[in-house]
């Protein structure tokens, strides 16, 4: 746990002591709580990260391939999206595991955590439990896009003059590019109580639940929950302008979802769409060699960027 919010809980006492620190706490409290009413289009204001503790390194990476095939014994199996020639949890492992070979290479000293290497489907919670167990500093979490099937009128003919229609489904294959996905507040509750386990099993002091009561841990929690949505705002913003101005990839821009994954990760999250796989342009490109490293150097160019401005910008 960064070292500022130990700090603050384990000299809560002494703060409660002191009247003057003590309004000074509520009042913070009120203005923390008032953060999720920011707008979205006003995060990109929000640069520094002033909750980042001395000598800060981000040293654990979560690499998450999205989908997967059924798993022995359990019955569980969710795919993905389909292409015409190809599955998304075949992409995303592939994806995933050149990703995990050149973060290791390139950003030295960090280690990545993959939440499948196999062709084994992993439950949605059992990857935010695997992040969090491993102390990730940062969720990764890839995917393919896809749209549904559109349904339309087709003249079949006519009957006493008059057209006669019928409704038939037809493949959209409009959509094109990446998408950045981070979480919104709807399931902020979800987040705290990530966030809250582990903060109780960081810190031995804290062997309870945090009192909502008491300000210094309301202000240790909220701070929590602002770093890691600047932060992984920040970071899909890094990651969007190098698919774009590197690669030259058409882009959806970042968007908020309630996704289990990202809420209940307790650290930095982004859920990267790579592609398409149901636009043949884009299959294709997310099954080649060339398409496939072409992601992965973006990715890492992201995170290097993103690693030198948080670990810079500690006191």
């Amino acid at each position: 746990m960064n070292s500022i919010f130990a700090d603050i809980v384990k000299k809560r006492s002494k703060i409660m002591k002191n009247r003057a620190l003590e309004r000074l706490i509520y009042g913070l409290s009120i203005l923390l709580a008032t953060l999720p009413s920011f707008s979205f289009a006003f995060v990109h204001h929000l640069r520094t990260d002033t909750a980042t503790s001395s000598g800060y390194k981000i040293k654990t990476i979560i690499v998450d391939a999205g989908h997967g095939g059924q798993h022995t014994g359990t019955g569980h199996f969710s795919p993905g999206a389909t292409g015409s020639f190809s599955l998304e949890r075949n992409v995303t492992l592939a994806i995933a595991l050149k990703l995990q070979v050149a973060i290791q290479k390139e950003l030295q000293g960090v280690k990545v955590v993959l939440t499948r290497s196999t062709e084994d489907d992993v439950a949605w919670q059992r990857r935010a439990d695997i992040a969090n167990e491993n102390k990730g500093d940062l969720f990764i979490s890839l995917h393919c896009n896809s749209l549904s099937d559109r349904k339309i009128k087709e003249l079949v003919g006519h009957k006493h003059h008059k057209p006669v229609y019928k409704t038939v489904t037809v493949p959209n294959r409009s959509g094109k590019g990446v998408l950045m996905l981070v979480y919104g507040f709807k399931r902020s509750k979800e987040e705290e109580k990530a966030i809250k386990e582990n903060l109780i099993e960081d810190d031995p002091e804290m062997n309870t639940t945090p009192d909502p009561n008491d300000p210094a841990a309301m202000i240790l929690l909220n701070e929590y929950k602002r770093k890691y949505r600047k932060q992984s705002i920040h970071l899909a913003e890094l990651l969007n302008t190098e698919f774009v101005e590197t690669d030259g990839r058409p882009s959806e821009g970042i968007r908020e979802q309630g996704l289990l994954v990202l809420c209940h990760s307790a650290m930095p999250a982004v859920m990267i769409e790579t592609g398409y796989i149901n636009n043949p342009d884009d299959e294709a490109y997310l099954n080649s060699e060339n398409g496939q490293n072409e992601i992965v150097a973006s990715i890492v160019r992201a995170l290097q960027n993103y690693k030198n401005e948080v670990e810079s910008s500690a006191p």
